[in-house]
């Protein structure tokens, strides 16, 4: 049971971004694909992902700092607070209004370009190619940080041709 705990804890942003895909890809409410996706990534993807990922940099720095390959920091606290923070955002935003789910996915796109830039950089630099730095998460940043204004921009053209 532990290893299977384990197992789920160290892969879980790839389980969410899965199930969020899944759940809007087999739920009918009568809203545009790209609608239903986007309140799902928020929920799942980003909300539930970054407040877990926040809540492993305040309680358990050691082990988010060495997953990522970094020693433990006093900015782990900070990142921490903002990862919780934007999962909290994320998850109010998902069944918000559009206007509501433009500020957050700004600010979750371009806080996803900034992280994504900083661990390309760290692997470069410092030749951190830790699974946390410049592995499949790395690559779900990206893709998060770019099909999220896609999504959001798809959805508010939906919503406009509707009214």
């Amino acid at each position: 049971m532990a290893d299977l705990i384990r197992l789920v804890l160290s892969h879980l942003p790839i389980i969410l971004l899965v199930a969020a895909l899944l759940i809007a890809a087999l739920r009918r409410d009568g809203q545009p694909a790209a609608r239903r996706l986007l309140d799902w990534l928020l929920l799942l993807a980003v909300g539930v992902e970054t407040l877990w990922a926040g809540l492993f940099h305040i309680f358990a720095p050691h082990v988010a700092a060495a997953s990522i390959g970094w020693q433990v920091s006093p900015f782990q606290f900070e990142v921490g607070v903002a990862d919780a923070a934007i999962g909290v955002v994320a998850i109010a935003a998902f069944r918000r209004s559009l206007a509501f789910k433009s500020a957050v996915v700004a600010y979750i796109s371009l806080f996803y370009a900034g992280v994504a830039a900083g661990h390309v950089i760290q692997a470069a630099q410092a030749h951190d190619f830790a699974p946390n730095n410049f592995g499949l998460l790395l690559l779900m940043t990206i893709v998060k940080a770019l099909a999220l204004p896609l999504l959001l921009w798809r959805a508010w053209t939906w919503e406009t041709r509707r009214a």
